[in-house]
């Protein structure tokens, strides 16, 4: 007889936005003539650039021909791809990454979810809290997580980012294996400094833990002094995996590419305490489970690296960016509490009155026919917030604000 996996029965309910999903559907259900906002769930509205847009089409074109027709591609991404990443992404800010250390994939949520299959099953974690759902899921699927109780799982540490800390994580007291961090953060849309960072990094290389850090969002940063990528503090190639995506940097959501760096520098140990690359393993991993990104999709990401390119998506970032700014300022003089939107496409608000977060989402669909993500959905943390995005149309922003404003002020 065939046994399921038992530890998807521990899973809790629901993936968060097939809730929303749910919800906003029976309101529209029950009012067919509600125009709904959604600000919630972080898909982009804006098209692809045209430099991408064109490389695409050679690429189809490519396709059509024997010639230059590609079947399978490497596994690990072209090599083109893989060397445009490290000139642009790395060595442009004096890191050196080589192309090999590169693996080109179909998103950052596949390969954050997949990376847990490097890591025997019984390595404790440890996550900021409120967190990307995606973490602590993959883990609860292959057994890591333990058992949950109260909001908590019994083999994850939590370090709680609040008003308290300043959203800053603490880094614990006790040894961790794995440690999940993302910076522009989601939810929050808070950054971390390069000192904060480099003291993860120092704890990492004492305690022998690998950082598992997730940049899906440096393209938005503002701020000059804030760190792009791990790799710029000392020594986090010995301890650190970083993954990037292509989604809200490019608009990617539905072409699917972006990349993960695993450097030759990080090992790890084996039970009888022999020391190993990481690397070579998540090349096999890929090699028997993943059959690489389209030829389509690398030469569109390709072109992301072109002198037009990089004009072109810093104008759609500069786009996103301005929505943050009219939400932010328009939240603030309402009196509302704004974190995040800054350095990042995503605010982090504060409920009035200390509203609980599912009630606030209800109320706020109901009374203004907007949609947020309920902080809880992220954590015990995100409790009493919720989640805006900044990827909508700027009509809809806008329209957005001026409904919020009303039923606020009704």
């Amino acid at each position: 007889m065939a046994h399921i996996n038992e530890n998807f029965l521990k899973l809790q309910k629901n993936y968060l936005f097939a809730d929303i999903a749910k919800k906003v559907s029976a309101f529209k259900e029950s009012h067919p003539q509600a125009n709904v906002i959604s600000l919630g769930i972080g898909d982009v509205t804006q098209p692809l650039a045209p430099a991408v847009i064109e490389a695409m089409h050679k690429a189809v074109d490519d396709m059509s021909t024997k010639e230059t027709f590609h079947g399978y591609g490497p596994e690990e991404g072209y090599l083109w791809l893989r060397e445009a990443i490290a000139k642009n992404d790395y060595l442009a800010r004096g890191i050196q990454i080589e192309p090999t250390e590169v693996f080109v994939n179909d998103g950052a949520k596949s390969d954050t979810g997949n990376i847990s299959e490097l890591i025997r099953w019984d390595n404790s974690m440890a996550v900021t809290d409120p967190i990307y759902p995606v973490y602590i899921d993959s883990n609860v699927m292959i057994g890591r997580a333990g058992v949950y109780e109260d909001g908590h799982w019994s083999n994850v540490t939590y370090m709680p980012c609040d008003e308290a800390n300043q959203f800053v994580p603490q880094i614990p007291d006790h040894r961790v294996d794995m440690i999940y961090l993302c910076y522009p953060n989601n939810p929050t849309g808070m950054v971390i400094s390069k000192e904060e960072l480099a003291k993860w990094v120092d704890y990492a290389i004492k305690n022998d833990a690998i950082i598992l850090y997730d940049a899906a969002y440096e393209a938005y940063i503002q701020d000059p002094n804030i760190p792009h990528s791990i790799y710029e503090i000392e020594g986090a190639k010995k301890v650190a995996i970083e993954f990037h995506s292509y989604s809200k940097t490019a608009g990617f959501t539905g072409v699917r590419c972006g990349y993960t760096v695993i450097p030759k520098e990080l090992t790890a140990k084996t039970a009888d305490g022999h020391r190993v690359e990481v690397a070579p393993f998540w090349d096999r991993r890929q090699c028997t489970k993943f059959n690489g990104t389209s030829y389509i999709s690398q030469r569109a990401a390709e072109a992301i690296y072109t002198t037009e390119g990089k004009k072109q998506i810093k104008q759609t970032i500069a786009y996103y960016m301005e929505n943050a700014r009219i939400m932010r300022e328009g939240l603030v003089e309402l009196g509302l509490t704004v974190y995040g939107g800054e350095n990042a496409p995503y605010l982090w608000v504060k409920t009035p009155n200390n509203a609980p977060s599912w009630k606030f989402f209800e109320e706020i669909l109901y009374g203004a026919q907007v949609v947020c993500t309920p902080g809880v959905g992220f954590g015990q943390a995100g409790e009493g917030f919720i989640r805006l995005t900044s990827f909508g149309n700027r009509e809809d922003c806008l329209e957005a604000m001026t409904r919020i404003k009303k039923w606020l002020k009704a």
